[in-house]
């Protein structure tokens, strides 16, 4: 399984953007999707996952800034990312779930300052 994520920039605090995240194999074979990131010095962080059934869950320093979806068509996953602040600057990946195992992409790097 091969992930390729894209979408990433500089963007001014209170800004958006959009990341995109294109599976390599049917992302109905796949268990859950979702974003993760890692700030200079922290830790990956899970930051939105979405299940087959469209269902979501959100870590709570994005709730109500960010979304998740998916495009099945398309074998990709989505994080429309609003009202970005500082603190969102990070390197964010996406992974996928896949026969019990989490799958990295490459990062993309997102940087929120003025």
């Amino acid at each position: 399984v091969q992930l390729q994520a894209s979408g990433g920039g500089l963007v001014q605090p209170g800004g958006s953007l959009r990341l995109s995240c294109v599976a390599s194999i049917s992302i109905f074979s796949i268990e859950a999707m979702g974003w993760a990131r890692q700030a200079p010095g922290k830790q990956r962080e899970l930051v939105a996952r979405i299940w087959p059934g469209g269902s979501t869950t959100y870590t709570d320093s994005v709730k109500g800034r960010f979304t998740i979806s998916k495009d099945n068509a398309k074998n990709t996953v989505f994080l429309q990312m609003n009202s970005l602040k500082a603190e969102d600057t990070a390197v964010y990946y996406c992974f996928v779930v896949y026969n019990d195992r989490f799958i990295w992409g490459q990062g993309t790097q997102v940087t929120v300052s003025s």
